[in-house]
């Protein structure tokens, strides 16, 4: 039980990976029917009815409303950098290039993330954390940019444009994750979580009006199997994923948190076995194992 407390942060990390993958083949799939602006703005949404009812019954009260001054200002800014901008970004490169590969740009985020967190607030990394992070990335470069077994490389198969997207998201995402350990102080990460959102929500609303697009969010709630992944993306994403990554950078330093975070795109291998029936290469086998060893590093 000491292992585990003194490792809180680092396990509520690894139940984010475990979290982000579910999430992030539920949007893919619901950003493909229904347009990744009306996804981002419904999910908010719908993660939102899941944490004001878990509120409701955790803190008794349904609306952060006991939050400071300083901490609605940190965690809206987090909300809008994290949400509006990483995640308008990530999730159009959803439709580009597939959530497979945007998580693997996405490993991005953790020496983002450590830059961000030097810069902002001062962190301080240790040797064996670098260790850790150098071969977590190594693993998941050896899974990921396998060979295809034609001799091309799958990095080579991916638009640019989608690439570039895949990257505002590491960006948005790493720099959001600092911006809420900033709001975090002395409050709750659920109802953090709320805040979060809530600026995202307000932030998507001005975008939908600007771009006159509300038709087609009226058109994606009609959409019954969009709506279905829409759901099951919301509930692993904005109400667990992300209430999970705040306790976590609550209790361990934002790089480290993120390094973890970073694991999905090897955990995504698994089910698009089962559920596209991929054939997984022994590079992919052995990157995951060296990505395992790295993660191992942090808890040392």
């Amino acid at each position: 039980m000491e292992f585990v407390r003194s490792h809180y942060g680092e396990f509520a990390a690894l139940l984010v990976a475990f979290f982000w993958t579910i999430t992030a083949l539920a949007f893919e799939s619901a950003s493909k029917r229904v347009g990744s602006l009306a996804v981002n703005l419904l999910r908010l949404i719908i993660g939102f009815i899941f944490l004001s009812i878990f509120a409701l019954i955790y803190r008794g009260m349904i609306l952060p409303l006991d939050a400071s001054g300083e901490n609605w200002l940190w965690l809206i800014l987090s909300g809008l950098v994290g949400f509006v901008f990483g995640d308008l970004f990530l999730f159009k490169s959803y439709t580009i290039i597939g959530s497979r590969f945007a998580m693997l740009i996405m490993t991005l985020v953790p020496p983002i993330t450590a830059f961000f967190g030097w810069l902002l607030m001062g962190e301080r990394l240790k040797p064996m954390h670098y260790l850790g992070m150098a071969l977590t990335f190594t693993g998941i470069a050896m899974a990921i940019f396998s060979s295809n077994g034609k001799g091309e490389k799958l990095s080579l198969k991916l638009a640019p444009l989608g690439i570039l997207y895949a990257f505002g998201g590491a960006v948005g995402q790493a720099l959001g994750l600092v911006l809420s350990k900033k709001g975090l102080t002395g409050y709750d990460p659920f109802a953090a979580t709320q805040i979060r959102i809530i600026a995202g929500i307000t932030g998507f609303a001005l975008l939908v009006t600007f771009m006159k697009r509300w038709k087609s969010i009226s058109d994606a709630l009609k959409n019954r199997a969009g709506m279905k992944s829409l759901s099951l993306g919301a509930f692993f994403g904005p109400f667990l994923g992300v209430s999970f990554s705040l306790v976590s950078v609550k209790f361990t330093e934002a790089g480290v948190a993120s390094t973890i975070m970073a694991l999905v795109p090897i955990f995504i291998i698994a089910p698009a076995v089962v559920l596209y029936r991929e054939k997984v290469t022994a590079a992919e086998i052995i990157g995951a194992v060296i990505s395992v060893a790295g993660v191992a590093l942090f808890f040392m």
